[in-house]
């Protein structure tokens, strides 16, 4: 559950801290006092997102900080999948900027949209507008039918999404080998390529040689003259290795007089070992700058072969496991008809299998249909629905020659959610027969049906309220506290019947001082629930019993909470 949210500078709300109560939490206030900003807020902690617009004027940053606290060992596991630490305690804080950029961190750990939404939607279920307009989407039933049965199709779901992935796969790598025409034309091409790369026999290093080759081909006057000038100096007449050796022989004669003279007389000697040794590298590299046109010539030729080849076939280096690859796919090109036919066996087999899955789901999406239909219709009833009529309606299967293009990872049903709201009227498609408050009743019955079982810790309802009010308030009311018992709740309302509901209540007002505008949360006392019931109903300064009134539909909330924990 949402124990604590802070909030500063978003929209008019400049600072506020909330705590909520862990059964049902009503926002209520003045229309355009700001309880859509709450929701925001709340949106944002479940990855909505962040438009810059949505920051105070004048505030160069802002925050929304939400608490959540469980008991469910299975949220901590998931937490830690995703690397975050968790000890039942969930610390989500969205900071955000100016120029629109935000922060995200949760348990302290920084985190991205994409995955602070995957983590929430395993601890809030937002139910509002866009929700509706998801019941409205054929598509989306089937996906609502396999929520409702859970753990029941999950398995075969699973086996499903790993068999057609398995047959995407297959598929693709017959599409690959191709048919024998394909693979003739293919078999040629790598048998050009195979010729291409093993007759350059490219060996490691090679470019990088023929590039210095090819740098000391193009001076070679100058190396020649450079090295015959330090062959002249190191051994030619009146040479430096000549006169080392005489100085070494006239050092040699005083050695022994002292430890100075016998360490230069070393020295010396080994200088002249060393130029000596220099004189035959020297001697050595004047033989081997003896090239001419050609040899540059045939240098630049083959540099040009093996940038075409660069070009061709990519890093020099890595040629060998690119001949490697294309002889494997030569192989088994060659083997292809046979090949081929294994793929197109195994393609009919996975085909068959998928198929037997669909029909298996298919069965216990009709036998679960049933099931939700006698639970809508029952919570439809007590939402003042009594003679609605509700229908899960299933297209006919694909039989199996037509089944190949007619099916996906969730199977082949076309399922459609069909109702009628009053006697006499057909079953037709919910998004053409349904009103705004016949709407909220239908959502709000499914979300009765799947918060038993769903896991959410938390549920938002955001115009809820929509289109309905006496007698319907009072049952939808009924039903958000039933919900409440199980799942924390959050609702945003305008009826005083649903109000009077509340185990804690929050109050937005707008508030001005001729400068400045913002929007002040302030949590209500029982006294003060009772007040906004009176303002709620609009009679409050008309009828003197409005309050009475609202007292009493308080204590008819107090007394059907009470019933439900008996």
């Amino acid at each position: 559950m949402l124990k604590r949210i802070s909030i500063k500078n978003l929209a008019l709300i400049r600072d506020a801290e909330l705590e909520f109560s862990d059964k049902l939490n009503i926002l209520s206030g003045e229309t355009g006092a700001g309880k859509s900003i709450i929701v925001d807020a709340l949106m944002l902690l479940m990855g909505g997102k962040y438009d810059k617009m949505m920051l105070s004027y004048g505030a160069s940053n802002g925050l929304v900080e939400g608490l959540f606290v469980f008991s469910s060992q299975d949220k901590v596991k998931l937490l830690e999948e995703y690397g975050v630490e968790a000890d039942n305690e969930l610390i989500v804080l969205r900071k955000f900027s100016a120029d629109g950029k935000n922060d995200i961190r949760i348990n302290g750990r920084s985190a991205t949209v994409k995955m602070l939404r995957s983590i929430m939607s395993h601890f809030v279920d937002i139910c509002g507008q866009n929700e509706y307009q998801i019941l409205g989407n054929k598509s989306e039933h089937c996906a609502i039918l396999d929520a409702y049965l859970g753990e029941r199709s999950a398995a075969l779901l699973g086996k499903l999404s790993d068999k057609y992935s398995e047959l995407n796969h297959v598929k693709k790598k017959a599409a690959e080998l191709g048919d024998s025409e394909q693979r003739l034309q293919r078999m040629d091409m790598l048998s050009y390529q195979i010729n291409e790369i093993e007759s350059a026999a490219v060996h490691a290093g090679e470019e990088e040689e023929l590039i210095e080759f090819r740098n000391r081909a193009m001076h070679v006057e100058k190396i020649k003259n450079a090295l015959s000038s330090l062959e002249d100096a190191l051994s030619g007449d009146g040479c430096v290795l000549d006169k080392l050796y005489d100085a070494q022989r006239n050092i040699s004669t005083v050695a022994s007089l002292s430890e100075a003279y016998g360490e230069i007389d070393s020295r010396v000697g080994n200088l002249a070992i060393e130029a000596e040794d220099l004189s035959h590298t020297v001697k050595a590299l004047l033989k081997d700058v003896d090239f001419d046109e050609s040899d540059l010539e045939n240098a630049e030729n083959r540099l040009a072969k093996l940038r075409s080849l660069k070009r061709k076939y990519g890093n020099l280096d890595e040629l060998p496991e690119k001949l490697e690859k294309l002889n494997a796919e030569y192989t088994l090109l060659a083997s292809g008809d046979e090949e081929y036919e294994r793929l197109k066996s195994e393609e009919a087999h996975l085909l068959d299998e998928c198929y037997s899955l669909c029909e298996k789901l298919s069965e216990l999406r009709r036998n679960g249909a049933v099931e939700l239909e006698h639970e809508v219709k029952k919570e439809l009833k007590g939402l003042g629905m009594a003679d609605a009529a509700f229908e899960v309606a299933f297209a006919a299967l694909p039989g199996r020659d037509e089944f190949e293009n007619s099916f996906g990872a969730k199977g082949a049903d076309d399922v459609e959610f069909m109702l009628s709201p009053n006697p006499g009227q057909p079953l037709l498609p919910l998004i053409k027969i349904i009103s705004g408050g016949e709407m909220s009743r239908f959502m709000l019955a499914l979300k009765v049906i799947t918060g038993r079982f769903g896991g959410i810790d938390t549920m938002i309802f955001d115009e809820i309220d929509t289109g309905i009010s006496g007698k319907t308030g009072l049952e939808v009311a009924e039903k958000l506290a039933d919900i409440s018992r199980f799942s924390q709740v959050f609702c945003v309302t305008h009826l005083p019947q649903i109000a009077s509901m509340a185990d804690c209540q929050h109050y937005i007002e707008k508030t001005t001082d001729g400068y400045t505008t913002s929007t002040c949360v302030r949590k209500l006392d029982r006294e003060g629930m009772i007040e906004e019931i009176t303002r709620l109903s609009g009679a409050g300064g008309v009828s003197e019993n409005a309050r009475k009134a609202a007292e009493e539909l308080k204590q008819w909330s107090d007394n059907y909470k009470s019933s439900l924990s008996q």
